[in-house]
């Protein structure tokens, strides 16, 4: 186990904070919050979600009920409640409203799909990610990232945040496509940022009705649309049309076969909507991941250090493979507690489909379920200094002794990441594999990036920084 340098911050199981409880918290509420004035509690929200729903969990505790948009939500802040939710009773919810409006980019994919249309695309997919293929997709991931490592130069201004998400399309399209799609990655790239971009309009209220009518957001969304299916729709028929299986992600989809059904496969539709999901997940999850790892380090010289002394003694400046992940402990450290301050995934919604009972209270069918990672991170009863970033807190005692959605980067239960296993092994080795070569710091004159909640947590505006050499 990977100690702490002299100076690093210490690191416990966190001791209950004052006036809180390990249980649920004492605030009870009898009726649901209700705004003040007409829209606060949507104005709210669109200002400033994150600080919305932590002071919503700060002073009404682990169960808050409101009334927004003319229907119940509650906010829940207890891992017990959210086991409740994602496991011990996933069966009377389904998804929250911003995965079913995802289905107008995403169609019916694992993000997206319901009952057993999930459970049946979660055995088709489920191979892809097996741990012999997850070793064959290592090496590209560390040649994508040694890649770009070999483009930069030492003392120039880039945007990481640009650069990550570079990065990590070309790992997915090599992983996904083993091959070299430069001109398409890069279309693909584009179009998939432009429907991220515009996500918010989505959730809107008739936003189906909306994007068929000739806005210019809406001809953007369409455009982004098209062009992402004349990509994948065209590598799923040359993937057919070449008849074997080449090791990639879109081979096992194209040619996996249901165990309950022998011989039923995926169609045509039901392949591009996994892509398209994977395409989202292993490159704009992974790339703001990746930009808040790179931000953290770059603020924490010892952690940084650490970070430095591992790779030296484990890789001596080789490129990382899959069989070193078991010894690259402080690199999933420092991953780890960056997943904890900036988790992707910042929010998961569910809907109640039927009255259910949830923490001895009674919910109604068709309340809105809300749990926020970011809240749930940064809550003192499980993390001591729940703001600092410190890697060396994750101890193997930690670990066993922390309610186990306490930390949740990926969700959980039958309808948690399928990649969460391969998102792991990318984050690990991008890191180990730039960090042995650049150091990344803050570009003069610029303030702390600001987390931007989307579909995923991006930095606002980018992050510009410093490139510096490694001697």
């Amino acid at each position: 186990m990977t100690t702490s340098p002299p100076g690093a911050p210490a690191a416990s199981s966190a001791p209950a904070a004052p006036n809180r409880t390990v249980g649920l918290a004492r605030t009870s509420q009898t009726t649901p919050l209700r705004p003040r004035f007409p829209g606060e509690f949507f104005f709210a929200l669109r200002r400033d979600p994150l600080a919305f729903l932590t002071r919503l969990a700060r002073d009404h505790g682990d169960f808050t009920t409101l009334r927004f948009a003319g229907q119940n939500v509650v906010l829940l802040n207890h891992p017990d409640l959210i086991h409740d939710v994602l496991v011990a009773d996933a069966a009377s919810y389904s998804k929250g409203v911003a995965l079913r409006r995802a289905r107008l980019f995403l169609g019916e994919s694992l993000l997206t799909s319901e009952g057993a249309k999930h459970r049946r695309q979660r055995r088709l997919v489920q191979p892809a990610f097996h741990r012999q293929r997850l070793a064959g997709y290592a090496d590209a991931i560390s040649a994508a990232a040694l890649r770009a490592a070999e483009t930069w130069t030492p003392g120039t201004r880039r945007d990481v945040a640009a650069d990550m998400a570079a990065l990590t399309l070309d790992a997915v399209c090599r992983t996904l496509f083993s091959a070299d799609v430069a001109d398409s990655a890069r279309s693909a790239g584009e179009a998939l940022g432009t429907l991220i971009e515009n996500f918010n309009r989505i959730l809107l209220p008739f936003s189906e009705f909306a994007l068929r009518l000739p806005l210019p957001a809406s001809r953007r969304i369409r455009a982004a649309r098209t062009t992402l299916d004349e990509i994948v729709f065209r590598l799923i028929r040359e993937r057919r049309a070449a008849g074997r299986d080449t090791g990639d992600l879109l081979s096992t989809l194209v040619f996996a076969e249901d165990a309950d059904r022998p011989g039923e496969r995926l169609s045509d539709d039901e392949t591009r909507d996994q892509v398209m999901t994977l395409f989202l997940a292993g490159h704009e999850t992974t790339a703001n991941a990746l930009a808040w790892t790179w931000s953290l380090l770059a603020e924490n010289h010892a952690a940084e250090c650490a970070l430095h002394a591992e790779l030296a003694a484990v890789l001596g400046g080789r490129a990382p493979t899959f069989a070193d992940l078991p010894r690259l402990v402080f690199t999933e450290q420092v991953v780890r507690e960056s997943l904890r301050l900036y988790p992707p995934a910042w929010i998961i919604g569910r809907r109640a489909l039927i009255e259910t009972e949830l923490g001895g209270r009674s919910l109604a069918a068709g309340t809105t379920v809300l749990t926020s990672p970011w809240v749930t991170h940064r809550d003192a009863r499980w993390f001591e200094s729940p703001a600092a970033f410190c890697p060396w807190r994750w101890t193997p005692a930690l670990r066993e002794n922390l309610p186990k959605f306490s930390y949740l980067p990926f969700g959980g239960g039958p309808r948690g990441c399928i990649g969460e296993s391969f998102a792991w092994m990318e984050l690990i080795l991008v890191v180990a594999t730039l960090a042995q070569h650049w150091r990344l710091l803050p570009a003069p004159g610029t303030r702390p990036p600001v987390p931007q909640p989307r579909i995923t947590l991006r930095p606002a505006g980018g992050l510009p920084m410093l490139v510096v050499r490694r001697a």
